[in-house]
């Protein structure tokens, strides 16, 4: 398999305060894994910059506006409670949703067979007309939408393995039964919503919480239930917010997966991605804030978009 990397030094630019779990050393992390010779063959690409307007596919016009009159010149400014701002914000968030297009568009044109996009902040967590959670825009949302308008797709599955439910992506995807949103989450956890009966207007909302201490074994096996509702879904594209904040290593969060388990997961929607989609799968870095399980978990992750 081809597998196209894309990232950008704006990633690093994206300050946070001191002790802020969304650090640029995430970046560094990932970065550090791929130099390792295993991933010579990675198709490395520079993201691109989008304009703000390509943000208003999944977010309100408004709504975009004032994040891009949010930018500070200096300094920080909170946008929320834990989500901030600095002078290289915009530029990184914009590079994110246009990396993720990319990608896209790569695996779309079949240059490459999947792809891998590490941007930072992560995205999964901003609402239609809301940031939460570290995130501003929702890159992953944005693909979704973008693969439809700008390439045809009848139907994208987005499949969410972050440890924290991806309220924003339920959002924004509640009412539209022409993408489905699959996530297995910790529960309780932040943000509080993913319960199994959020199913959407559409019946193509798939919320499979586990609970705090879950091993590999038992998401698993929650994960194949949203493998088997992807497969009847029969998607045309794969995107999968790939957040890592599952590890057993992680801060933030109390289930105990190992970086075998991403590889796994990896691989089952691979083998859909075959089946339905052309092997169309675009994956977006969302959570993972242990530097040390980010690092492991990134390796089995594109190892497994390899091919091996």
């Amino acid at each position: 398999m081809t597998t196209l990397y894309v990232s950008h030094p704006s990633a690093l630019d994206h300050i946070v305060p001191e002790g802020h779990p969304e650090r640029p050393s995430r970046i560094r992390a990932v970065e550090r894994v791929l130099e390792n010779e295993r991933f010579a063959g990675l198709v490395r690409v520079q993201a691109p910059r989008a304009e703000p307007s390509v943000a208003a596919l999944a977010h309100p016009e408004a709504y975009v506006e004032a994040i891009v009159a949010a930018a500070p010149k200096e300094g920080m400014v909170a946008i929320d409670g834990d989500t901030v701002m600095s002078p290289g914000t915009l530029e990184s968030v914009l590079r994110a949703v246009g990396g993720a297009n990319h990608a896209v568009d790569a695996v779309m044109a079949k240059e490459c067979s999947n792809a891998f996009v590490a941007m930072r902040p992560p995205g999964h967590h901003a609402e239609r007309e809301r940031a939460m959670g570290f995130c501003v825009f929702n890159q992953a949302a944005i693909a979704a939408r973008y693969a439809r308008t700008h390439h045809g797709v009848s139907r994208v599955a987005l499949v969410d393995w972050d440890v924290h439910h991806g309220n924003g992506s339920q959002d924004i995807f509640w009412d539209d039964g022409t993408v489905m949103y699959a996530s297995t989450h910790q529960m309780p956890l932040f943000p509080g919503t993913g319960a199994a009966s959020e199913r959407g207007a559409k019946d193509t909302i798939v919320n499979v919480p586990l609970r705090p201490n879950d091993d590999g074994a038992v998401f698993r096996e929650a994960f194949e239930a949203i493998v088997a509702r992807v497969d009847a879904f029969q998607p045309d594209l794969i995107l999968v917010s790939a957040g890592f904040d599952a590890h057993r290593l992680d801060p933030l969060a109390n289930l105990r997966l190992d970086e075998a388990d991403f590889g796994w997961a990896t691989r089952r929607l691979l083998e859909l991605a075959d089946r339905h989609a052309g092997g169309r799968l675009v994956s977006i870095l969302e959570g993972g804030y242990s530097l040390e399980g980010l690092g492991k978990s990134v390796y089995e992750h594109v190892d497994a978009l390899m091919g091996r």
